[in-house]
């Protein structure tokens, strides 16, 4: 998908309008700690996105998404005036998955780093099961005429 830099501009201005109501605006005792992460405008400017994230439990979580159910209209309308595009966009509401996701790659890299501890200890503790270095090394030039000269017998001919 294309981003657009007319819906990146009204998608940003969106976010701050959405961000203000919600702040200042709407009254709901539902509405929970909300924090408006991103906003997607489509192409053609008449669907947007809203993302947001709660604070809180699952319950905090459902009673903020009816809250924002409930004023999505107040919302809406408020987005329309300080816009003033022709045609508001209507606005959906979703719940970012960013924090679970967080928290699920903060225990992978806790499980990660646990592993690596493991193998470090037992790489400390580990022991050849040879020579500690089984390659052959080329042997001294004394070395070698005296290999040659056993090599050769004892009567000096060679085999």
């Amino acid at each position: 998908m294309v981003d657009h830099p007319r819906a990146r501009k009204l998608a940003d201005r969106i976010q701050q309008i959405v961000a203000q109501m919600l702040d200042t605006r709407v009254k709901d005792p539902r509405l929970g700690f909300v924090t408006v992460t991103d906003v997607r405008v489509t192409g053609d400017l008449q669907h947007a996105s809203v993302f947001y994230t709660v604070l809180g439990d699952e319950e905090a979580r459902e009673g903020t998404a009816k809250a924002l159910e409930s004023a999505k209209g107040l919302i809406r309308s408020e987005v329309g005036k300080q816009t003033g595009v022709r045609l508001t966009p209507t606005l959906e509401f979703h719940l970012d998955a960013v924090p679970e996701t967080a928290a699920h790659l903060d225990a992978a890299l806790l499980e990660a780093s646990r592993r690596d501890a493991e193998l470090a200890r037992l790489q400390a503790q580990a022991q050849y099961a040879g020579d500690a270095d089984p390659y052959r090394k080329p042997l001294d030039e004394d070395q070698d005429a005296a290999d040659e000269d056993a090599a050769d017998g004892p009567d000096g001919a060679a085999r």
